[in-house]
């Protein structure tokens, strides 16, 4: 188990935290407004993505056949195992308090959520699950339309919300978001190599 910002670092660790304090800084308290003070607060919400995914399972399914089945189960598994890795491996390995719960620096957070999360901050299980998502869907959808790039704004807002709310530094997100990342492209390989490729003009394939 290791802990975060209990000030025993190696230089390099040092430089990495106090700019990650100073640009969560920015993020919380100064590149603020009020139309992003409404908004991303919801973006935590699972009334909010849910049914983007559920579109996305409807879609596939309706799309792609039989396949389309496998490649919504090998989705949901991606889903799965980036929850696992975020909340039960990577949070338990290292500790880290959320800034919403720092002692040093809880009085300066602007908290926009009703409660701050009692697990470690280190990584956002958020950014890791939306990411690998995204991720899994650009890589097995890409070839049927460019707009499936969109996904990654999709993740980055919900990710970035994380830190605008209070209740992630920006390294737990980015830690999430690589992480997310690397889960989701191997879901994809794996897909690809057991399934095959989607293809719009070959429903039952």
């Amino acid at each position: 188990m290791i802990l975060l910002d209990t000030g025993d670092h190696l230089s390099f660790l040092q430089h990495v935290l106090r700019f990650d304090y100073w640009l969560f800084a920015k993020i919380n308290r100064q590149w603020i407004n009020p139309f992003f003070d409404n908004v991303l607060p919801f973006l935590r919400e699972s009334e909010i993505w849910i049914p983007f995914y559920l579109f996305l399972l409807v879609f596939a399914t309706l799309n792609f056949s039989k396949k389309g089945g496998w490649w919504c189960l090998t989705l949901i598994m991606t889903a799965i195992i980036s929850d696992l890795a975020s909340s039960s491996l990577m949070k338990q390995m290292i500790i880290r308090l959320r800034p919403c719960n720092d002692p040093i620096i809880s009085q300066y957070v602007r908290v926009l959520v009703k409660y701050c999360p009692t697990s470690s901050s280190f990584t956002s299980s958020h950014a890791c699950n939306h990411f690998a998502a995204a991720m899994f869907v650009f890589m097995t959808l890409k070839q049927t339309s460019n707009w499936w790039r969109l996904v990654f704004l999709w993740a980055f807002a919900i990710s970035y919300s994380q830190i605008y709310v209070g209740v992630h530094y920006p390294l737990d997100v980015i830690g999430g978001t690589i992480l997310g990342c690397f889960i989701g492209y191997w879901m994809s390989i794996f897909f690809r190599n057991k399934f095959g490729t989607l293809s719009m003009n070959n429903k039952a394939a």
